[in-house]
């Protein structure tokens, strides 16, 4: 397990220790607050989290994060692709306990990263899974995929839509650009299978800016009746 090292942080949080997250996160909240903190102590020590982000870690990061939440379906497999620091994923494992939750992630210094934040949280539902996407087409298939701040929806949907079986759902991480992003990626998200894509303001608390969701159902698998 880790052991907590001190780091700079440029400025304090405005959500810390608001009493709105608890109850927001639930039964989750141990996990995450956990989270969080590991965050904090190692986050920018490790290269993961930059030191302007500790002012709005909870806003901008984990509370984002678990704008992907209500989309996603309570059993099966979820893949976040892209894992990084664990935003999304870790946040999606403690809040989907029922779920299968795979940290998909190229570069080994963040799996090791990963998988030392799932035993340290006891999140016996995370499988950390070196690789890029591309590379696991054909190889792992989810209900859902979940994925922020990786790439604009066209290069998004050839990475994350193969990854999907039928009747599975691409929750993706947008900002204000979500529908031009859409408009650009029709073309691709028809021959991948993919339906019509939706946007969402995912719910969160009073006075956080809303987040932006992109949903996309693969309704067919190219080839597979």
């Amino acid at each position: 397990m880790m052991e907590a090292q001190s780091a700079t942080t440029d400025g304090a949080d405005p959500l810390d220790g608001d009493a709105r997250l608890e109850p927001f996160f639930g039964p989750a909240w141990p996990a995450v607050k956990g989270f969080h903190d590991l965050l904090i102590d190692q986050g920018e020590l490790r290269g993961l989290v930059g030191p302007r982000e500790f002012s709005r870690l909870w806003e901008r990061h984990l509370l984002n994060s678990a704008a992907v939440v209500p989309f996603l379906p309570t059993e099966g497999r979820i893949i976040d692709l892209g894992s990084g620091a664990g935003l999304p994923g870790v946040v999606v494992a403690a809040m989907v306990p029922t779920a299968e939750v795979v940290l998909l992630e190229p570069m080994e210094r963040r799996t090791d990263w990963l998988s030392e934040v799932a035993e340290t949280l006891r999140l016996d539902n995370v499988v950390v899974r070196r690789g890029r996407a591309q590379d696991e087409h054909g190889n792992l298939v989810g209900d859902a995929v979940t994925v922020r701040a990786v790439a604009a929806l066209d290069k998004l949907y050839r990475w994350a839509i193969p990854l999907l079986g039928q009747g599975g759902t691409l929750v993706a991480l947008k900002g204000s650009k979500a529908e031009d992003e859409i408009e650009a990626a029709k073309h691709v998200g028809r021959k991948l299978g993919a339906g019509v894509a939706s946007v969402v303001d995912a719910p969160t608390i009073e006075g956080v800016e809303v987040t932006r969701v992109v949903r996309v159902v693969r309704e067919a698998v190219p080839g597979v009746r």
